[in-house]
């Protein structure tokens, strides 16, 4: 079968496994937040199984995810990134673009899941709703996942942080975790889906307390650390 072959099956059966999915997920909020966040973590699980039956896509996890709130600090190349922290890392409470809280039903969801929303036309604003969000998050004991590089970017493409993840690292004043990724790879951000092993490396826990550019420095070199042509695994 061919590369766009196995993309168009994942692409069918993706949909139509997943439109019943998130139609019914209000019925988990029954059992409160938690049990939307299970509910997710489910469907993340099943999207992952469907890319790797249908496409070849496998996932790897290396390094030991921390235990307690966190702020996860994360490479993003592909939409498989916060799919895998869905399913495996807890759920943490990802602080995503009003774009996406806007789509219909999916937004409603993921702003009840206690996803945060940023508003890039009004970052002083923007950082004190995250900041708010994120305080409260942390203490139920909840981690928060950033891309503080911004949004998806291109394997090789290497953009410094943005401004905001220093002062965020800061203000929550949380050990941060970086994570690097090589999902480009096999998922691109056009085209269709590859077959090969994904790697998710969970870097050294960094500690709070850390100056701007010092933390700056060491997140971007350790979320960077798989981002060479190629080294995707099959």
């Amino acid at each position: 079968m061919t590369i766009w072959l196995r993309h168009r099956l994942f692409q069918l059966v993706f949909v139509a496994l997943s439109v019943p999915v998130v139609l019914a997920a209000p019925v988990s909020l029954i059992w409160g937040q938690r049990g939307l966040i299970v509910y997710a973590g489910r469907w993340a699980a099943m999207a992952l199984a469907i890319a790797r039956i249908c496409a070849g896509v496998r996932i790897r996890i290396e390094g030991t995810r921390p235990e307690g709130p966190v702020l996860y600090a994360i490479k993003h190349q592909s939409m498989l990134e916060t799919l895998v922290m869905a399913a495996h890392f807890g759920g943490p409470a990802i602080i995503l673009k009003r774009e996406l809280a806007e789509i219909p039903v999916w937004g409603w969801l993921a702003v009840r899941y206690g996803c945060i929303v940023a508003d890039r036309d009004a970052s002083a604003r923007a950082l004190r709703h995250i900041m708010k969000e994120g305080r409260a998050a942390a203490a139920r004991g909840r981690s928060i996942a950033i891309f503080p590089e911004g949004t998806r970017v291109q394997p090789g493409e290497q953009p410094p942080l943005k401004s905001g993840f220093a002062g965020l690292y800061k203000l929550l004043d949380l050990p941060v975790v970086p994570i690097a990724v090589d999902s480009g790879y096999a998922w691109p951000r056009t085209g269709p889906l590859r077959a090969g092993t994904v790697t998710m490396r969970i870097g050294d826990t960094i500690p709070a307390g850390r100056s701007r550019d010092a933390i700056e420095v060491e997140v971007h070199r350790a979320i960077n650390l798989l981002d060479r042509p190629g080294t995707l695994s099959h």
